[in-house]
């Protein structure tokens, strides 16, 4: 039986901009967690990561903490939805990225967020420029197939919220609307693990910061 470790990118850059980049304690976050794993003589026999830049910069990350990981296999299928066209399908005349930092609009964009997800879902909303939510999740689902087909021992998967939560909704024969709960408790860097043999994987823990549980990281925990 195999072990799958599923990983959420580092802190990103919430707010800004430019979201896809990781911010600098996204990097530590990761460097942390590449740390743990080699201190626990953790050899991974395959890794697959999505091809967003914060993907890529949170596996690097990760790399340097570890100091010998395999070359990773990019998977399209592993990236996130776009955040801001699901608030904007929920609310079009919204002004994205507007004063985040403060607590209520905080909030909003998130309410919103959640109402964007419930519409795509059900298939009421496809936002512009995304997939239908059978084509998002049938990327996803190409991975585990792959992990499951061509792998027998540990195996990295560095992604995001969107993409894990729904693995573990998956994996758990679980209705497509509990992706959204899952998704939103989802910590940077966390850790979700499958068990996996050839006919199916089985969830053995979810979201947790091993790497972060230590006095001089506590303000290292973040969401978003």
């Amino acid at each position: 039986m195999g072990t799958l470790t599923l990983v959420r990118h580092g802190q990103a850059s919430f707010g800004a901009a430019d979201y896809d980049r990781l911010s600098d304690l996204g990097t530590r976050q990761c460097r942390e967690l590449g740390r743990w794993f080699r201190e626990r003589g953790l050899a991974f026999e395959a890794v697959l990561c999505g091809t967003l830049r914060r993907h890529e910069q949170s596996l690097a990350a990760i790399a340097e903490g570890h100091g010998d990981l395999p070359a990773a296999l990019p998977w399209p299928g592993l990236n996130e939805y776009d955040g801001d066209a699901l608030v904007r399908a929920a609310q079009p005349t919204l002004a994205l990225r507007e004063d985040l930092a403060s607590a209520e609009a905080y909030r909003a964009h998130f309410r919103l967020l959640r109402a964007g997800l419930a519409a795509w879902i059900e298939g009421r909303a496809v936002p512009a420029g995304m997939p239908a939510w059978p084509e998002f999740l049938a990327g996803i689902t190409a991975a585990l197939d792959h992990v499951r087909q061509r792998h027998q021992g540990d195996v990295l998967i560095v992604s995001s919220g969107g993409p894990i939560a729904a693995a573990v909704s998956q994996v758990l024969g679980a209705p497509p609307q509990a992706m959204i709960e899952l998704n939103m408790r989802l910590r940077n860097s966390s850790l979700t693990e499958f068990a996996f043999t050839p006919k199916r994987h089985v969830l053995q823990s979810f979201n947790h910061l091993p790497h972060l549980d230590h006095p001089d990281r506590r303000g290292w925990v973040t969401y978003a």
